[in-house]
């Protein structure tokens, strides 16, 4: 190869000559908005930056090159259609109110028929469907008179009638942008620079304004009847909970996250069978989107300080390590509540502001303000609790309950 040969590497490959379908971002016709088009397989018609499957697109990368996938292959969606319906609300086509997710991407199939017979891959990026959740601690409440099994919504073992939902990001790139206060441009080149330059057309390619970036999805479950999220007059509990894999899945002690997720399904299931429905959202952001290396990292240096593990360092560790606190950010959080037509939640099961003022500054309404209950607090998850008091995450006002003593309600950052 001579010194004047190159290697253009990019991932949108030669042969794009921009007559891919357009996407009118915010078209309430689905015909007129257009369908996201991902592919990788057939230039001409693709017209996002990034692919479909989000983080699984890595894997699925290096099953082609193991020779166990067909880089051609097209799902067979047949029967794959949503068991819910869900919209179209007119959030939908409100200008700015969803900026994180394709609207009709669980309607494939119904939308753009005629382009996926005409051979067109166009790919689902939300699913819906129906299953039963099975959680120590819903049985625990049975036993202990706190939830009654009604047969309809909870069993008598303690399974839970859900309708479950999938979300893979779909990024409207100018939409976001005005969501996080910032310019287009300086979104654009961010994404490609601190991402190793990943995806070359977020600089390159300004004609294609919807990105799938390769993030996890989020998963939310609904008790009751999906039907009416949208309707104020019936009441909504929600829990909005980001991923902390360690607790929520293997039940680590040194942390809150676990119980307020059982906590807020507990109130969930209470309001759908109360007549109301119940919400939970489930974002991948694991370790206040720092990761689990981060995390276990900074659970290393806190217990070995030579004063022990000490609400007085437990941000400080954490900036030590990863140069923040916290990586997440909620701005884009409430485009799930959009999708689902919510417009109030009567209760919500969690007492973190960033939650709270990103949702009400959507325009969603939201009434009471669960606390988790003191008892439900691991021993040596007292630290965190410690820690966000004293960081201000936490303000505790006195107020009187019932019988007219005073006692303490917060509000903190989970």
């Amino acid at each position: 190869m001579s010194a004047h040969d190159h290697i253009v590497i990019t991932s949108h490959p030669p042969g794009a000559d921009n007559t891919q379908p357009a996407i009118k971002w915010g078209a309430a016709d689905p015909a007129e908005r257009g369908p996201v088009i991902g592919t990788v397989t057939d230039p001409a018609m693709r017209n996002t930056i990034g692919t479909h499957s989000g983080s699984y697109s890595v894997y699925l990368a290096a099953s082609v090159a193991a020779g166990h996938l067909d880089p051609d292959f097209r799902p067979d969606l047949h029967n794959t259609m949503p068991v819910a319906k869900i919209g179209p609300h007119p959030q939908w086509s409100e200008e700015g109110k969803i900026v994180s997710l394709d609207p009709f991407g669980h309607m494939i199939t119904e939308c753009f028929s005629k382009q996926l017979d005409a051979g067109t891959n166009i790919r689902p990026t939300i699913a819906i469907t129906q299953a039963r959740l099975q959680m120590l601690e819903l049985r625990e409440a049975i036993e202990l008179g706190r939830l009654k099994p009604d047969g309809k919504i909870l069993t008598d073992n303690g399974d839970v009638y859900v309708t479950k939902l999938a979300v893979d990001p779909v990024w409207h790139l100018p939409g976001m942008a005005k969501r996080l206060g910032c310019d287009t441009t300086a979104l654009r080149r961010a994404l490609f620079t601190y991402t190793g330059g990943m995806y070359p057309e977020l600089v390159t390619r300004n004609d294609l304004e919807v990105y799938l970036p390769p993030i996890g999805s989020l998963s939310a479950y609904i008790f009751g009847n999906p039907d009416t999220l949208s309707d104020k007059s019936i009441p909504l509990a929600c829990r909005v909970h980001d991923e902390c894999n360690g607790s929520d899945v293997f039940g680590s002690d040194i942390c809150t996250c676990r119980p307020y997720l059982t906590h807020g399904i507990e109130m969930c299931v209470e309001m759908a069978q109360a007549g109301g429905n119940g919400l939970v959202v489930y974002n991948r952001k694991e370790g206040r989107a720092l990761g689990e290396v981060t995390k276990f990292l900074v659970y290393n240096a806190r217990k070995r300080q030579e004063e022990g593990d000490n609400a007085a360092k437990y941000f400080e560790r954490t900036e030590c390590v990863a140069g923040v606190q916290d990586a997440r950010f909620q701005e884009l959080m409430p485009d799930i509540f959009h999708w689902l037509g919510v417009q109030r939640l009567d209760r919500f099961a969690s007492m973190s502001d960033m939650k709270h003022d990103a949702l009400a500054g959507q325009g969603i309404e939201i009434g009471e303000r669960i606390d988790l209950p003191e008892e439900l607090i691991p021993e040596d998850a007292k630290v965190e609790m410690e820690a966000k008091k004293a960081a201000g995450y936490y303000t505790s006002t006195e107020i009187k309950d019932e019988d007219g003593l005073k006692a303490t309600k917060g509000r903190a950052l989970f």
